[in-house]
């Protein structure tokens, strides 16, 4: 659906393929890091010739100015018309307005968010899951926000199926991100969703990012950095990388931390958001990823590099992640 030609433009619009055109709708009180992360992010997803995949644009009511909340103001080149030639659409988050406030937006940025619906896939950062709630498209669904916004957005949208406590929801042709740094996450998951794992990575070292967290990562991390001397998690988190081809137990893992298998277990989590065993399994499924899209090993091989053993272990778990086998996962992103 992404990859079609949106109303009012043609393929004829490039000489090549038509790239995915994303657009922005920045609103006033827009959050500023939540406005700027789309536009770096997408603009660094290239391909082998240094051509972006994506083309950017942004918008406003009106295309009138629009206030940050950071003390100045931006000037789209674009009012809401552009919409209707949306691939997909981003909803940046806001610090204030009647979103917030008393859960309604103006009708006409209503209308055109209901509109981009039916034909783009719709993406907030932030507080911007107000908006999209606010028109109405996330009633039933699940979503996600800035957990400090999470009761208020709970009292105003109550058909909504809230889950404060991830970085990012993918629901298919609706994505919501978290607050803040989240945005990169999601941004870089819709470009590894688009065109893989290689493209994302390299996106996310122009962008000096971490290339990978997993949108089930809980928002709050109590210890984001080890404790001094070295008595975190990290250099066991290392030593596992370099050994996602073999197997691990919770206990080997305690005992290289020199940590009980309790103590080991809760400071994982204070300092990734995830346990042991699911932080463990993203990693090998990005390293199947990786191997499905950059290499011509067979699938059994591939599951043995990534530490799942047999094919039918990486077939589930890729599966759960993706929603497809590998063989057509690597069938898609070749032919990209």
């Amino acid at each position: 659906m992404y990859g079609a030609t949106p109303p009012n433009r043609t393929k004829d619009d490039d000489p090549a393929e038509r790239r995915h055109r994303i657009v922005i709708v920045a609103l006033d009180d827009f959050a500023p890091l939540d406005l700027g992360v789309p536009g770096q992010v997408f603009l660094v997803a290239e391909d082998p010739t240094g051509q972006s995949f994506y083309e950017i644009t942004t918008c406003s009511p009106g295309g009138a100015p629009v206030r940050g909340s950071a003390g100045y103001r931006v000037l789209p080149d674009h009012d809401l018309d552009v919409l209707e030639t949306a691939d997909t659409v981003i909803v940046p988050g806001v610090h204030g307005g009647s979103a917030l406030t008393d859960g309604t937006i103006d009708d006409g940025l209503r209308s055109a968010l209901r509109a981009a619906a039916g034909r783009s896939r719709l993406v907030s950062i932030c507080t911007g899951a107000f908006v999209l709630a606010a028109a109405g498209l996330l009633d039933g669904r699940p979503a996600t926000t800035h957990w400090r916004n999470a009761r208020r957005f709970r009292r105003l949208f109550p058909l909504v199926r809230l889950d404060p406590d991830v970085l990012f929801i993918d629901d298919g042709d609706i994505l919501t991100s978290a607050g803040v740094a989240s945005g990169i996450d999601l941004c870089l998951h819709v470009v590894r969703r688009d065109h893989g794992s290689e493209v994302a990575n390299r996106a996310a070292r122009r962008c000096v990012t971490p290339p990978f967290r997993e949108g089930g990562q809980a928002q709050y991390i109590e210890r984001p950095l080890p404790a001094p001397g070295g008595a975190g998690t990290a250099p066991t988190r290392a030593w596992m990388l370099e050994r996602l081809h073999e197997p691990v137990d919770l206990a080997e893992l305690a005992a290289h931390a020199r940590m009980s298998v309790r103590t080991f277990t809760r400071r994982f989590r204070e300092e990734t958001g995830l346990s042991p065993s699911r932080w463990l399994t993203g990693r090998r499924v990005e390293q199947a990823r990786h191997l499905l899209e950059t290499t011509d090993l067979s699938v059994d091989e591939i599951a043995r590099q990534a530490g799942f053993g047999t094919s039918v272990s990486l077939r589930q778990h890729l599966h759960a992640a993706v929603g497809v086998a590998p063989l057509a996962y690597r069938q898609t992103f070749r032919a990209r």
